[in-house]
């Protein structure tokens, strides 16, 4: 007899946040959680060395578009000039989305699953098309911050 009744491992309620360099906005851990949706089994020193890995990475590849924003005045990504969405910078909604998106697929892809039971294994394929699914939505969020096109044309 199943209950239906799936367990979920508790978060802590005041995880922090995730700091870089002064121009980039801090990453809440709790908002992070709940917008990609990971319980408490992801541990929060596992969340926080994926979320390193993934701001370093997004820091990476916007590094010459701070730099040129920077020279331009802009002292945070909310001072540079944009959309504003939900009373902030779509450039930060960007920022946020990419650097999201890269620690769920980071842990889609190191963690297949939280138990070594047939059912882990066999979801694995579907997993990893997620994973890559996620990377692509990072690569368009990066895209968005630089202005460019989501669409990569290469001639043969």
């Amino acid at each position: 007899m199943t209950t239906g009744f799936i367990a979920n491992a508790p978060t802590s309620p005041a995880e922090g946040e995730i700091t870089s360099s002064p121009f980039w906005p801090a990453i809440s851990l709790t908002d992070l959680r709940e917008t990609v949706r990971l319980d408490g089994t992801v541990t929060t020193a596992r969340l926080t060395h994926t979320v390193i890995d993934a701001i370093t990475s997004v820091n990476r590849d916007l590094a010459e578009w701070r730099s040129a924003r920077q020279a331009e005045g802009h002292a945070t990504l909310t001072a540079v000039p944009g959309e504003l969405i939900n009373n902030e910078s779509a450039h930060l909604h960007s920022y946020r989305r990419a650097v999201y998106a890269m620690t769920r697929a980071n842990l889609l892809e190191r963690y297949t699953d939280y138990s070594a039971t047939g059912d882990g294994v066999k979801g694995a394929d579907a997993k990893v098309m997620s994973s890559d699914d996620l990377y692509r939505d990072a690569r368009f969020a990066i895209r968005d911050v630089l202005g460019t096109t989501h669409n990569t044309v290469e001639l043969i």
